[in-house]
């Protein structure tokens, strides 16, 4: 078993019902009707807020004033009797909040006089950032993934080109010649009910009380869950695993659970290592994949990542340290079996790979906050939320991971999923599968292109600029090129057993 509570994650319990949310059309349709529901409390933990995020945008990102995230939340917290609903968000950096329309402001005039308890996560290292993505209600029924409350957040698994949805009010024209709009963004969020939603639960209360010192009282019952009428269950009966990141500060210790079951899953994977995520840059994962790559009989690795980051921050710190990370891999890849893309519309216009998922042949299904980052792996707080297919119970749990995988090719590269699947066991692996849907004109996934770094870029990438290891990490700087190489020998060798 992958999960072990104590090493690998926090707490692993079974949930009744349990599914995957691809894109956060799906995700706000389940959020607002869960919520909807709550009879007891609303809370919420996320990385950014903004209060103007709309459930439904209407062309123009337009909307009624009722379908805001704020206006819903604070009309709940005044009509229903003795709902609390409490939101946890990071108290950002002046130049991260600026590019979310200065969300910690906007928070606290929106919540100012009403019911709804709002405070802003301070309590971390110095640089690090509070990165949990959850909505628990009423301790029943539990949200964890990689996606904020934002505008910029919402899109379909379409990815349609010119969705009016995503269109700002005021359209400038770019230099690319189409409108300044919100770009395509894919994220996945996951769903249970039961106790693994009590441990989402308690892991806000313990989030709560580090911040403001205030211990909320468990639960004295169990309420039933209310499951959103929309959502269908995938996985009946599933184990359910919470793996934390928590930086070392004052006397809280580190907690590096993400890292421990990224290893262990990695050493354990069979055919197939399936990665979507924001960033790729860690050089402890990068040397664990580049170890099994180098196995003669080893799994294939195929990484799904944007072209570039939008951010130009990002693009600065962590788009020329993946050239490094993808040129490892490459060099390990003696037989073939590693592949890297990156997904376009039907256009050939940007998506951004915002998901942090996982998926290791049919028996674990990973998602949450954590990024394949130095950061998420022992600096900044963050929570994934996994799915084991264990034993004969776990059959099912097994086929509708390797179906969902086959869906979320499927939603990339744009063709039905009974076409993927035939790809994929036509070619004999995930890898040679797309290939083959590639050249037969299914061109959304692009391999991602390695550019050349200058001597600046090449000194990032070296002394990860941007991407601590851990708060003690984070004011050694020169010493932090010896730590990358370390950290890649500690992967290769973690994954050797």
């Amino acid at each position: 078993m992958l999960l072990e509570p104590g090493s690998t994650c926090w707490r692993r319990d079974t949930s009744d019902r349990a599914a995957l949310l691809i894109d956060m059309a799906d995700y706000f349709d389940a959020a607002m009707e869960a919520m909807s529901q709550a009879r007891r409390s609303i809370h919420l933990l996320n990385w950014a807020f903004e209060p103007d995020t709309l459930f439904h945008p209407q062309p123009g990102c337009t909307g009624p004033q009722s379908d805001r995230i704020a206006t819903f939340l604070t009309r709940l917290a005044r009509e229903a009797s003795g709902l609390d609903v409490r939101i946890l968000c990071w108290k950002s950096a002046a130049p991260v909040a600026a590019t979310q329309r200065w969300f910690p402001i906007a928070d606290r005039w929106e919540f100012k006089d009403s019911n709804v308890k709002f405070v802003l996560d301070g309590k971390l290292p110095v640089g690090a950032s509070h990165h949990q993505k959850i909505i628990v209600v009423d301790d029943a029924i539990g949200f964890c993934g990689g996606g904020d409350i934002g505008p910029d957040r919402w899109d379909t698994a379409q990815h349609l080109d010119d969705d009016p949805r995503r269109a700002k009010t005021k359209r400038r024209a770019t230099k690319r010649g189409h409108p300044n709009d919100f770009d395509s963004r894919h994220e996945v969020m996951g769903v249970v009910e039961g106790a693994p939603a009590r441990a989402l639960g308690a892991l806000f209360r313990d989030r709560w009380a580090r911040c403001t010192g205030e211990v909320l009282p468990e639960p004295a019952t169990v309420l039933k869950p209310a499951w959103p009428k929309g959502v269908a269950a995938q996985f009946r009966n599933v184990e359910v695993g919470l793996s934390r990141t928590i930086g070392a500060w004052r006397r809280y210790p580190e907690v590096r659970e993400v890292e421990a079951l990224h290893l262990a899953a990695i050493r354990e994977a069979e055919r197939c290592i399936y990665m979507e995520n924001q960033y790729f840059t860690s050089p402890l994962i990068a040397g664990a994949l580049a170890a099994r790559l180098a196995e003669p009989d080893g799994p294939e690795v195929v990484l799904i990542g944007t072209e570039h980051s939008p951010s130009y921050f990002d693009q600065l710190t962590m788009d020329g340290t993946r050239v490094k990370f993808i040129e490892r891999l490459k060099r390990a890849d003696r037989y073939g079996r590693f592949q890297a893309y990156s997904p376009v519309t039907t256009l050939g216009r940007i998506i951004i790979v915002h998901a942090k998922l996982t998926i290791v042949d049919d028996r674990l299904l990973r998602i949450g906050s954590a990024n394949i980052n130095n950061r998420s792996m022992g600096f900044d707080t963050e929570c994934d939320m996994s799915f084991e297919a264990t034993g004969r119970r776990g059959t099912g749990a097994r086929r509708e991971i390797e179906r969902l995988r086959t869906r979320l090719l499927a939603h990339w590269l744009g063709c039905d999923e009974p076409t993927m699947a035939a790809a994929i066991g036509e070619g004999g692996g995930v890898g040679a599968g797309v290939e083959r849907l590639r050249n037969a004109g299914y061109a959304r996934l692009r391999p991602i292109e390695l550019k050349a770094l200058g001597p600046f870029g090449e000194a990032v990438a070296a002394y990860h600029l941007g991407d601590p290891m851990s708060p003690a990490d984070s004011w050694r700087l020169l010493g932090r090129k010896r730590a990358g190489l370390n950290a890649d020998r500690r992967g290769y060798a973690a994954a050797k057993g």
